[in-house]
C-alpha cells in the first residue's frame, strides 16, 4: 500500500475528537420530528454521550423512502444543543448543505459514504467549509478504495480543517451470505491510521452490523483495535423509525452496550512479557523474509531452466498442487484454508513477476550480443 510522503498539514494538537476515549457519537438515523429529537436531547443530557448526531438529508439508495427533514430541522438542533449541553453532528453532502450547517452553528459535520467516493463532491464541501471552525468526520467510501479515503481526508486537511476524524463504517459488497449490512475489511482503517497516526478514527458500528444483535461485538472489535471513539445510531423508537430501524438501539440499551464494554490500555507500557513475546515474533518474520528471498532466488534459476527448455512460465498443474498441499500444510498448524490461499496466492503472483522479470533480462543480454 501507498505511503504519504508529504503530510498537508498537522492536525490540532488537542482534536475535540480526542477529548475523550471512546469518544461517543450517538442520536438517531434520522431527525424524525422535533419533540422526537427533544427527547434524545433530554436523555443524553445524563449519558456519557459526546456528541449528537442526526440525519438532516439521507441519501437514500432509491426513490420513495423518507429522504429527511431537510432545513426545517436544523432549528430542533439548536434546542437538542441548548438542552444537552453537547455539540451537534450531522451528514452534508454538498456545498448548500455545508453552508446551512454554517449558517444554524452546527458544531460538527460528517461526509457520508456515497459522498466521500467522489472527490469532485468532497472538493465542494471542503472549499465551503475553508475558513470555518467546523469539525470534519470523513467516513471510507462504499467501496474499498483506501485512496479515495485518504483523499478525502487530504482534501479537508488542504482547506484548514484541524479538528477533524475518520469513520470506519464498512464496505458495500453484494454477498447474501454476509452477517454484515457493509463488511468491515478492518484492514483499510488499520492502513489509514498507519498513514495518519494522529487522525482519530471512530467506527460506525450500525452501518457495519445493520442488525442490533451485532452492535456489541462489533463495538467490542473496535475497542480491541484501538479506535478512538464510536458512532451509534440511537432512537427512542428504534423500530418504528423512518430509516435503518433494524440497527438502532434506545438508549437504555445503549447504556447496556457501552457498560458491556471492555476497554483497552493504549499507547506504550513496560511489559516484560509483551517485550519478550514480540522479540520472538520479530526475529520469526526476520527469518520469514529471509526464506521468502531464498525461494525467490530458486525462482529465478527456474526461469532459466524453463528459457532453455522453451517452457510456458506459468505451470497450471504445479500451482493446482502448490494450493492443495500448502493448504493442506496450513490445516495441519491450525491456519485457515482462506489464509493459506491467499498467502500462496500473493508468493506465487510474485514468483510469476519474479521470472518475468529473469527472462526479460535474459533476452535483452542476448539481444544486445
Amino acid at each position: 500500500m501507498g505511503t504519504i510522503k508529504n503530510p498537508v498539514v498537522h492536525l490540532r494538537s488537542m482534536n475535540i475528537f480526542q477529548a475523550n476515549k471512546p469518544f461517543l457519537i450517538a442520536g438517531p438515523c434520522s431527525a424524525e420530528s422535533e419533540s422526537q429529537m427533544i427527547e434524545i436531547a433530554h436523555v443524553f443530557r445524563e449519558m456519557p454521550v459526546n456528541m449528537i448526531r442526526a440525519g438532516i438529508w439521507k441519501p437514500r439508495s432509491r426513490p420513495g423512502h423518507f429522504e429527511g427533514r431537510g432545513e426545517m430541522a436544523l432549528p430542533w438542533l439548536k434546542q437538542v444543543k441548548e438542552i444537552s449541553g453537547k455539540p451537534i453532528c450531522i451528514e452534508v453532502a454538498s456545498s448548500e448543505q455545508a453552508e446551512l450547517a454554517l449558517k444554524f452553528q452546527i458544531d460538527a459535520i460528517w461526509i457520508g459514504a456515497r459522498t466521500s467516493v467522489n472527490p469532485f463532491m468532497v472538493q465542494e464541501i471542503a472549499d465551503a467549509l475553508k475558513g470555518s471552525e467546523m469539525a470534519v468526520l470523513v467516513k471510507n467510501p462504499v467501496n474499498p478504495d483506501i485512496e479515495l479515503w485518504s483523499g478525502a481526508v487530504e482534501r479537508m486537511l488542504e482547506a484548514g480543517m484541524t479538528n477533524i476524524a475518520a469513520i470506519h463504517r464498512g464496505f458495500s459488497a453484494y454477498d447474501p451470505t454476509s452477517v454484515y449490512r457493509n463488511k468491515p475489511m478492518w484492514a483499510l482503517p488499520i492502513e489509514l491510521h498507519r498513514r495518519y497516526p494522529e487522525l482519530p478514527i471512530f467506527c460506525d458500528i450500525s452501518h457495519i452490523s445493520g442488525k442490533r444483535n451485532l452492535l456489541a461485538e462489533i463495538a467490542q472489535r473496535a475497542m480491541d483495535l484501538d479506535f478512538d471513539g464510536l458512532m451509534i445510531e440511537t432512537h427512542p423508537d428504534p423500530d418504528q423509525a423512518l430509516s435503518d430501524s433494524a440497527q438502532q438501539i434506545t438508549p437504555i440499551q445503549l447504556g447496556q452496550l457501552l457498560d458491556g464494554l471492555t476497554l483497552r490500555r493504549a499507547g506504550k507500557f513496560d511489559s516484560l512479557e509483551i517485550e519478550q513475546i514480540r522479540q520472538v515474533i520479530d526475529t520469526m518474520d526476520a527469518e520469514v523474509v529471509d526464506i521468502v528471498g531464498k525461494r525467490m532466488e530458486l525462482v529465478r534459476q527456474l526461469a532459466h531452466v524453463k528459457l532453455k527448455h522453451n517452457m510456458p512460465i506459468f505451470q497450471k498443474e504445479r500451482w493446482q498442487e502448490i494450493i492443495e498441499s500448502r493448504t493442506h500444510w496450513g490445516l495441519k498448524n491450525q491456519l485457515k484454508e482462506k489464509f493459506m490461499l491467499r498467502l500462496f496466492e500473493l508468493i506465487h503472483d510474485q514468483s510469476i513477476q519474479t521470472q518475468i522479470d529473469e527472462l526479460q533480462q535474459l533476452q535483452h543480454i542476448e539481444n544486445k550480443d
